[in-house]
């Protein structure tokens, strides 16, 4: 009965402590469009490309990827098509809007 009851205790003291949270978001754009910044143009080409981990995987060449208000550059890497015949299509941005990569 005394387990029960700290039990009780410990579980009615942890509720005490969540909160409850709510987050409104306001985008800004032009004409309810938000406009995105172009990334800035990718480093220069780099030759080496690291061999294959094994058979199947594919080169993901390295992209900019939208960080909040920044870009972040990610590296190439080699990955695996998640399905047969699956091929990588790169990130783009085109008339102010960033399309992330994905697989087709």
């Amino acid at each position: 009965m005394k387990t029960k009851l700290i039990a009780l205790f410990l579980l009615a003291g942890s509720c005490m402590f969540a909160g409850v949270h709510v987050a409104v978001g306001v985008g800004v754009g032009v004409l309810g469009y938000y406009v995105a910044p172009p990334p800035p143009p990718p480093p220069p080409a780099v030759a080496y490309v690291p061999p294959a981990p094994g058979p199947g995987f594919v080169w993901t060449a390295g992209y900019w990827s939208p960080v909040g208000a920044r870009y972040v550059w990610r590296p190439g890497y080699w990955a695996r098509p998640p399905y047969a015949h699956a091929y990588w299509v790169g990130p783009r941005y085109e008339r102010g809007r960033y399309y992330y990569g994905h697989w087709r």
